[in-house]
């Protein structure tokens, strides 16, 4: 089995204080899954940061930062809080089992632990996971198009409008609205404004591409674009991307009053550090009334503003 197929059945991050606790349960595991593994808390937190495992096999009593608080690290973390956890420990009193489970574990095997049972334990609490990731992506993402939805949206602009504040990092928003949609509509028919919605939207991701940049539909004809850590002039590279991508499809709109193919306009507000007077829904409604002036000065084009302070 290669190792990409070790990672597609699951990373599992094993931590405990004891390198050979560590090397049983990785020979255990390592025929099926990918195993990592930390020797303490504060490096088993940087770890799920860096690498996302699926689960964490987490000894309870460890010097420093024990399993309980690395417990709680992971539950408070907005990107770690989902991973399940299993406590593998030399604890064996149903209060130090009540306790982890209360801690956010999903399940505790005492030492010393027979190795089939934690296969299987394993195995059903990726089977577990696995599940409920593709129910949250659901959830999260709009049906028509496939990008992100504006729950989403909205989750991780809070997020991303955090961790730019304590970084002291730019963060900028594109609001997005095809142009006289309603007339492609009335003229196409829904089915023809259903496929231009998801070849425009294709269009937009293409624009999109860093890792942490999120495109979303925010309702009907209307679409937002995160760009975290972006200043002012890259924000503005990306717009005139999405209007070039988007002509480029050349999708025709005989009804239009403007050109006739379909376009775009685009609204982009940038906040500046520092971000302590202003806050994400302004960041929006900015970005939201430069999409109006776009749209009042003839569409197919973008307006910029800044908000805060300091520099780009």
């Amino acid at each position: 089995m290669t190792w990409t197929d070790l990672a597609r059945n699951g990373r599992i991050l094993v931590v405990d204080d004891a390198m050979e606790n560590i090397q049983i349960l990785h020979h255990a595991l390592r025929d099926e899954h990918e195993v990592l593994f930390a020797l303490d808390g504060e490096k088993a937190l940087e770890l799920a940061l860096e690498q996302q495992p699926d689960l964490i096999l987490l000894d309870a009593v460890m010097p420093g930062m024990d399993g309980y608080a690395v417990c709680a690290a992971l539950r408070n973390s907005p990107r770690l809080q989902d991973i399940p956890v299993i406590f593998v420990t030399a604890l064996n009193q149903p209060e130090d089992e009540t306790r982890a489970l209360e801690a956010g574990a999903v399940d505790f095997i005492s030492k010393p632990f027979n190795v089939a049972v934690v296969r299987a334990r394993v195995r059903s609490q990726l089977t577990i996971k696995r599940q409920a990731d593709a129910m949250r992506e659901l959830s999260m993402t709009d049906g028509l198009t496939g990008v992100a939805n504006r729950r989403s949206f909205n989750d991780t602009l809070d997020a991303e409008w955090r961790r730019c504040a304590r970084a002291g990092l730019p963060l900028s928003v594109i609001m997005i609205d095809v142009d006289h949609f309603k007339l492609y509509n009335d003229h196409y028919g829904h089915q023809a404004g259903d496929l231009c919605l998801q070849q425009v939207s294709l269009a937009m991701a293409r624009c999109a591409s860093r890792p942490q940049d999120l495109l979303a539909r925010y309702g009907g004809e209307e679409f937002i674009l995160l760009l975290p850590q972006e200043p002012a002039l890259g924000a503005e590279v990306v717009a005139r991307r999405i209007l070039e991508e988007v002509r480029g499809l050349a999708i025709p709109h005989a009804a239009a009053p403007t050109v006739p193919y379909v376009t775009v306009s685009l609204g982009v507000c940038t906040a500046l550090p520092p971000l302590d007077s202003v806050d994400s829904n302004a960041l929006v409604r900015m970005a939201d009334s430069q999409l109006y002036r776009a749209k009042q000065d003839g569409r197919n084009r973008y307006c910029k503003a800044e908000i805060g302070g300091g520099a780009a």
